[in-house]
């Protein structure tokens, strides 16, 4: 990646709405080798999608957490799985440490949490243990990916 392709996905990251036109415009370029440029770093899997992040609380979930799970390793494959496609488990991460993964997720109310790690959670292939921890505020939610290559002599 050049200067310019830093500089599209800086742009890019920061409104992925922005029009090829304004996007040429704030790069140098010309629409469309600006364009050919987005293709590039799409097909190469720089930029892997496009997404509206949308705000959790205006939805109607009033609670978040991390739930730190340890499985049974030989059902990790049926885990994972069921994982994938549970809509309120909203990330999940494979961890070294105490537990097997990292589970962020999302409930409308503390009973609509109880239900979930009680009836759900628990039941999900493998599942030999849980430990919960309570979302009280974000902090800090939002990075900048290609800032922080830059700054951590990425790009």
């Amino acid at each position: 990646m050049n200067a310019i392709d830093k500089k599209i996905i800086q742009i890019l990251e920061a409104d992925a709405r922005i029009s090829f036109a304004a996007l040429a415009e704030q790069t140098g370029l010309s629409k469309s080798p600006c364009w050919k440029r987005v293709k590039a770093l799409e097909d190469t899997g720089v930029i892997r999608n496009y997404v509206t992040r949308l705000d959790p609380a205006k939805l109607g979930f009033g609670v978040e957490a991390f739930v730190q799970v340890s499985i049974d390793f030989e059902l990790s494959d049926a885990f994972e799985t069921s994982v994938r496609h549970h809509p309120l488990i909203w990330r999940c991460h494979a961890t070294t440490g105490d537990a097997d993964y990292l589970l962020h997720i999302i409930a409308a109310d503390m009973a609509a949490l109880d239900t979930l790690l009680r009836q759900e959670l628990c039941r999900l292939p493998g599942v030999r243990r849980t430990v919960t921890a309570m979302v009280t505020r974000e902090i800090k939610g939002d990075i900048s990916l290609a800032e922080a290559a830059r700054h951590a002599g990425l790009g």
